[in-house]
């Protein structure tokens, strides 16, 4: 395993940081998984990649019929 450094925007960082923390997934696993799912013909990665998209995707979310309504912006 090697050590990489990217340039990514700060905000979109911070914003995944928290994302994967709150979700008790690691990072640069993630970030690993991705580049796999891109780049390898055999489908195992992007399988596994889309397999816990799946999952986060069915995560508790708040129905919002008008967000405007929800948040007094009308």
């Amino acid at each position: 395993m090697a050590i990489k450094s990217f340039n990514i925007d700060q905000d979109v960082y911070a914003r995944f940081s928290g994302f994967c923390r709150e979700n008790g997934i690691s990072m640069s696993k993630q970030v690993e998984t991705f580049m796999a799912s891109q780049v390898e013909e055999e489908p195992k990665a992007r399988a596994d990649y889309l397999r816990k998209l799946d999952r986060l995707r069915k995560g508790k979310f708040i129905s919002v019929n008008s967000f405007a309504k929800r948040y007094g912006l009308e």
